[in-house]
């Protein structure tokens, strides 16, 4: 995965690498898919939710860029992988999952491997975490017909977000830089995510 999937691809960042040597990604499938955690393809995790595959989550967290003292936001914890990854780069990660079965999943295997440095919280991830705000970064993973505004409030001026923006069928990466004056942006483009529901997403 390290040598084909993420540096055969253009992932060069050496502690974005580690991180993802360090992460056991068998423990965030499903027992049914153990034996395929290091292929480069998303699993189902339940809920109708995937983990993404490698090179996404790596991708994204490359484009992130975070520091070891960073305060990072997750929207959309999922199976909890990203979670973990981000736990070994920053100081905190607060991270927000709309179906309590799945939050209630990622926190126990979190816990079970020690990520003492993740805290998991159940509601509508696009209206973010105000009381924990403000962010050195936030990171959704998943897909937003717009850039939901609360998350951009609760992003501290120099902070980067990350995150897919379109329709249903495909997005753009965006990486939102939020400045004294504004914001800006950069785009990717070739990404589906499955649709961020909630009041600053689509609907359900």
């Amino acid at each position: 995965m390290l040598r084909e999937h993420l540096g055969g691809r253009g992932i060069s960042d050496d502690r974005v690498l580690a991180a993802f040597a360090a992460v056991p990604r068998e423990e965030f499938v499903p027992g049914q898919y153990r034996d395929q955690a290091y292929i480069d393809a998303p699993l189902e995790i339940g809920e109708g939710q995937t983990i993404s595959q490698p090179y996404t989550v790596a991708f994204m967290t490359q484009l992130l860029d975070p520091e070891p003292g960073d305060i990072i936001l997750e929207v959309g914890t999922g199976s909890g992988y990203q979670a973990a990854i981000l736990s070994r780069l920053v100081a905190q990660v607060y991270t927000i999952e709309r179906f309590g079965e799945l939050a209630k999943n990622a926190a126990g295997v979190l816990k079970q491997l020690g990520y003492r440095n993740v805290e998991v919280s159940v509601g509508d991830g696009s209206t973010g975490l105000p009381d924990k705000a403000p962010f050195d970064g936030v990171v959704v993973t998943a897909a937003a017909p717009k850039i939901p505004q609360p998350l951009l409030d609760q992003l501290k001026v120099g902070g980067r977000m990350v995150l897919p923006v379109g329709e249903t069928s495909s997005q753009d990466m965006m990486v939102i830089t939020k400045t004294e004056t504004g914001t800006e942006e950069r785009r990717y483009p070739g990404f589906r995510f499955v649709p961020l529901v909630g009041e600053h997403g689509f609907e359900e």
